[in-house]
């Protein structure tokens, strides 16, 4: 069997055309070296600040949900961890009929630092095209991704640094979420670890265009204040980059790591410091629980914990 689908797959990829053209917003966008750049590494006392987030969903029924969201700053100065930010805070969404649908509401309840979010701005319908799942409703659980994203977006802009890196992109995904974007300034950029774009031809633009790109440090320019990176010359991982490209010879000297060579270390820092690890998830849902005035959530959370029931059972 496994030798039918290697043979299926190496006849997919050998029918890629050798020329081809990137899917970009909804525009065909040809393959040109003379979008190559080259990076040279540049040494500066301008200070770098990463910004990555994580939650965990503590408790979810059907009609409401608990997530507990954790944005991080780790801001270099000379390639040195200087100083960091940090801001946690407890998500709780009910479901409201309103206006003869199910909306999700939610409120937040900081631990460390003030709301950095609108409360409004979490207010959505359960059909919105932004959080719904194919023809499904959106899970409630859907909102934690909504907040955290905004928080990442307010964390972004009020950092005190020259430079500011976000993981992800800087491309619109939720209803509001421009509001928290247009509050970015020009030294904010972000990088994806992952792409979704494609080529004509259903190949992937990152394949393709690390066969043809210099052997140095480059980028690729697609459109506006977006690029393709590679951020170490023997990186095997090509990056999609959103912002100002200045930041980009900053970043050279910070993607040194051996551990994912070619990624910047501080977003590798921020991602560690505002994870939340299932031992943590399991202490916060345990603390909460274990109250006595909260036995008859139980209730509740059973109707729910099925799936979680089936996974502890090895």
């Amino acid at each position: 069997m496994f030798p039918q689908i290697s043979s299926e797959i190496r006849k997919v990829l050998s029918e890629f055309p050798k020329e081809d053209q990137i899917v970009f917003n909804n525009k065909v966008l040809p393959i040109d070296k003379n979008n190559f750049q080259l990076i040279p590494p540049t040494f500066s006392s301008k200070t770098l600040a990463f910004v990555d987030g994580g939650q965990a969903e503590i408790l979810s029924a059907g009609n409401f949900c608990l997530s507990f969201i954790r944005v991080f700053a780790q801001i270099f100065q000379d390639n040195k961890k200087i100083s960091f930010e940090k801001q946690e805070f407890y998500l709780f969404t009910r479901a409201r009929w309103i206006k003869e649908d199910i909306f999700y509401e939610s409120k937040i309840f900081p631990v460390l630092g003030d709301k950095s979010i609108e409360e409004a701005d979490l207010l959505i319908s359960s059909n919105d095209a932004s959080i719904k799942t194919g023809t499904e409703r959106a899970p409630i659980g859907k909102i934690a991704n909504m907040a955290r994203r905004f928080a990442e977006l307010s964390l972004g802009s009020k950092i005190k640094a020259d430079y500011i890196l976000l993981d992800g992109n800087l491309q619109k995904t939720f209803k509001n979420e421009d509001k928290y974007l247009s509050l970015l300034s020009e030294k904010v950029s972000a990088l994806a670890k992952t792409s979704s774009l494609f080529t004509i031809s259903g190949n992937s633009p990152v394949v393709l265009l690390n066969k043809i790109s210099p052997t140095d440090c480059w980028s690729y320019f697609l459109e506006n204040q977006t690029y393709f990176v590679k951020l170490h010359e023997k990186a095997k991982h090509v990056f999609r980059f959103d912002g100002n490209p200045e930041i980009l010879s900053l970043l050279i000297n910070n993607s040194q790591d051996a551990l994912f060579l070619g990624y910047p270390y501080g977003l590798i820092l921020a991602d560690q410091f505002a994870r939340v690890s299932n031992e943590e998830k399991n202490a916060l849902r345990m603390n909460f629980l274990l109250k006595a005035e909260n036995k008859e959530i139980l209730e509740y959370l059973s109707s729910s914990n099925a799936h979680e029931i089936l996974d502890n059972l090895v």
